[in-house]
């Protein structure tokens, strides 16, 4: 692969402010490469931010409008060809002609309900250059709405379990429990999942300060217990001095069963606290204690489930007697099968150890899996783009679209409702990759062959660029100006821009502003602003929040020039827990009882059978098969943020023959003949991709470790068939599946695969070349 730049090197320049996801920083060309700095009051800093260093004139970069062969040839339709056919350059002014023209069609033949606006996806940091707003903006404006996605892959199930049972995902994930009251309060957090520094050091619109290391360092110093309930030790750093306790993957359920079985078979649990703060324990303690099946829950049946001896459960319910515990279950959880279970579950052993509300303690679902959570919030608002009123109201749950596109008119459940799914025509994604983030990736392929025309705005060759009818190239995050900040970070950053765009490419700002132009509706989109009087408009939301509570607050230019601006927090008061256990008549959750929904007749209404009305053990579909005997773990990736710039210098640096790292048990290797640094196949009976083999005793045996994000590279056998990912995509591999019927979020963290030694020739590895553009077309 070739890394070199396509432009003459750059001179020298000062240095520059900017922000990404995962963390501020600064950056400045030097003898014409780019030197990326962290902030330099950031204790922890991410070395994601080297992944900038050889991005701008990457070779896989989208550098004109392209426009698939046999769209300009044959017109919308739906086409097997996407993914394998070639490209055509044109001019920007033929690629808007042509794209306003689709659009108007599609909206004029079926209305906006044929289109989908995808663009799930972080995208960039900056408030006014977020892709998903613009992209939403634009189709509001022009079409007058759009189906759209709830929810996310991250926390499909979460977001809607815990409205029920507690509150709303961000009362219980961003304003509950902190890092100060772990550091100051907390004897013992058990983690199901762990608290992986990787996933914790990111936060959508940005952090300028990662603490969660030493915090953890300071709390376990102070006598602290962090107990990581995980297939992986590497689930916590060492700063923490974690204990380990290897469970089964997905398995999580039978062991909180047993923990609270043994604290009511001691009387350990706290009887008031379920009484007063509490609706539905008797139902659930009939199920607990084997009233209805004839099974108790007790530490011997939930050891033949999760691996973890019985002894061993007795001896945790023990130490979480009389302790501050804070119960903590990371996103990966809820990312299989039956999701919502571990989520409501852990809630009801926070409840029963009387826990809830208190500094430090209870439960802090997702504590560790974001850098938002375990903050404070700021006192002031950052603004970003108004995305104005959809006048459609049909959609789907994010993790659900190619079920809507292989099914368009088929009923679905979701959260009590049942709807049927739109029949899309056209789909219009900027900043995301559904090739990342989505499972069965071939029955994904299928899915977006039924679309007439499938429009992308993209910085580089992703296999969703290479799926789509349209690609358009857009700036990435370096090469424009915006506004950074997150509501848990106090630093906003002025994000300057460090280099010019690469070749043809355009703000997607601009984009909309001219497709607008040519379907009658630039007034509405732009609101007579360019992106500059954007920034200025954006910024006064804060500027006047400042103002009104007497603080310093400057004017746009000043903090311009300055780069960054330090705002107010708030108070760490624990949110609606603390205040619930302080008044529960006068402060209610926001649950139908007003209490912790220990049981839940709402859920139970709903009737359906893979989500019931108290929590349970669920056993899993996809597990492993004397074909497929091992667990499968598809989790984040710790050298990018989800696929983004997976060709990043710091991405590449820790690929091995170009490609990704798994990570089994020497155990299982040596029974399949593997070696550390073996090309290996993974595969089960809906695909396979290569990784490079990493033995390490880290990982309890029978699970094999492939993180996502590593660009989708599909290699065909002689009959022209997808074979297997010569990259590593584990979602080649993953389940294409709904957590249940109430939240059908992503299930995608765990599958069932057998591995062995690759001995082939390796294919090429073609992810990170632009396709050739074939006839230059002027319009």
């Amino acid at each position: 692969m070739n890394d070199s730049v396509s432009r003459p090197p750059r001179p020298d320049t000062d240095r520059k402010p900017h922000s990404a996801h995962w963390g501020v920083f600064s950056a400045a060309w030097k003898k014409g490469a780019l030197e990326v700095l962290p902030h330099p009051g950031d204790p922890d800093p991410n070395p994601l931010i080297q992944n900038f260093t050889n991005a701008l004139d990457h070779p896989v970069r989208v550098k004109a409008p392209m426009v698939r062969r046999g769209w300009l040839e044959r017109g919308p339709g739906p086409d097997a060809a996407r993914g394998r056919d070639g490209y055509v350059q044109v001019s920007w002014e033929h690629a808007l002609d042509l794209l306003a023209a689709e659009l108007k069609r599609v909206k004029d033949l079926h209305g906006p309900l044929a289109v989908f606006g995808g663009s799930y996806g972080w995208s960039s940091a900056g408030r006014f250059h977020h892709a998903q707003s613009q992209v939403h903006r634009f189709l509001n404006t022009a079409l007058g709405g759009y189906v759209r996605s709830v929810n996310s892959y991250s926390a499909g199930a979460s977001a809607v379990i815990l409205p029920h049972i507690l509150g709303s995902m961000d009362d219980v994930a961003r304003r509950n429990v902190t890092w100060e009251q772990i550091v100051g309060h907390t004897d013992v957090v058990l983690a199901f999942g762990g608290m992986a520094l990787k996933n914790s050091r990111v936060a959508s619109g940005g952090i300028s300060r990662h603490i969660e290391r030493e915090s953890m360092r300071q709390a376990a110093a102070r006598g602290c217990r962090f107990i990581n309930i995980s297939p992986l030790s590497s689930d916590f750093p060492t700063d923490a001095q974690a204990e380990w306790i290897p469970a089964v993957p997905g398995t999580d359920v039978a062991l909180m069963l047993a923990l609270v079985h043994e604290l009511v078979a001691h009387g350990w649990h706290d009887e008031v606290f379920l009484a007063q703060f509490c609706e539905g324990w008797e139902d659930f303690q009939h199920y607990l204690l084997g009233r209805q099946d004839g099974q108790a829950k007790n530490a011997a049946w939930a050891a033949a489930i999760c691996g973890v001896p019985a002894a061993k459960i007795a001896e945790l319910a023990r130490l979480l007697r009389g302790k501050r515990v804070l119960v903590t279950v990371a996103h990966s959880l809820q990312r299989a099968e039956h999701g919502e279970q571990p989520v409501w579950m852990a809630a009801v052993l926070a409840a029963a150890l009387g826990q809830l509300g208190l500094p430090g303690g209870g439960y802090a679902y997702a504590l560790g899996t974001l850098a938002h959570y375990g903050k404070r919030s700021n006192a002031v608002p950052v603004a970003s783009l108004p995305q104005g009123v959809n006048g459609v109201k049909a959609f789907i749950p994010v993790a659900r679209i190619s079920d809507m596109l292989l099914h368009p008119g088929e009923p679905f459940d979701y959260n009590g409702k049942r709807m049927p799914y739109p029949h899309v025509r056209l789909a219009y994604w900027a900043g995301g990759n559904p090739f990342h983030h989505h499972q069965d990736l071939k029955r994904l392929t299928r899915a977006f062959a039924t679309l007439d025309t499938f429009v992308v705005h993209e910085i580089g060759w992703t296999a969703t660029a290479r799926h789509a009818d349209i690609v358009l190239p857009c700036t990435m995050t370096l090469e424009r100006e915006d506004i950074g900040g997150a509501p848990t970070d106090p630093l906003l950053v002025a994000m300057h821009r460090i280099a010019a765009p690469n070749g043809q490419a355009r703000d997607d700002y601009d984009i909309f502003a001219d497709l607008s132009e040519r379907l009658g509706t630039r007034q509405a989109f732009t609101e007579g602003r360019t992106s500059g009087q954007w920034l200025r408009h954006l910024y006064e939301k804060t500027r006047v929040a400042l103002q009104e509570k007497g603080l310093d607050a400057p004017d746009f230019d000043q903090f311009w020039e300055k780069g960054e601006l330090t705002l107010p927090q708030q108070d760490d008061d624990g949110g609606i827990l603390r205040a619930f256990r302080a008044d529960p008549s006068g402060q209610p959750l926001p649950t139908p009882s007003g209490k912790v929904q220990i049981s839940s007749p709402v859920i139970a209404g709903f009737g359906y059978v893979d989500c019931p009305g108290h929590p349970a053990w669920l056993p899993p579909e996809d597990a492993p098969t004397p074909a497929f005997p091992l667990f499968l773990v598809a989790n984040q990736p710790a050298t990018r943020l989800h696929s983004q710039l997976d060709f990043g210098a710091h991405s590449a640096s820790r690929k091995r023959q170009d490609r990704e790292v798994c990570t089994l048990h020497p155990q299982d290797a040596a029974a399949r003949g593997i070696a550390d640094g073996d090309i290996v196949r993974l595969f089960n009976a809906r695909g396979a991709c290569l990784a490079s083999a990493a033995l390490s005793t880290t990982i309890m045996p029978g699970v094999v470790q492939l993180p996502t994000g590593a660009w989708y590279d599909p290699v065909e056998d002689a009959s022209g068939q997808v074979a297997l990912c010569g990259h590593g995509n584990p979602n080649i591999l993953t389940r294409d599946a709904g957590t249940s019927s109430l939240a059908q979020g992503c299930s995608g963290q765990l599958t069932s695969v057998q591995v062995e030694r690759f001995d082939d020739a390796l294919p090429p590895m073609r992810a990170f070349e632009a396709p050739a553009a074939e006839t230059v077309v002027s319009g």
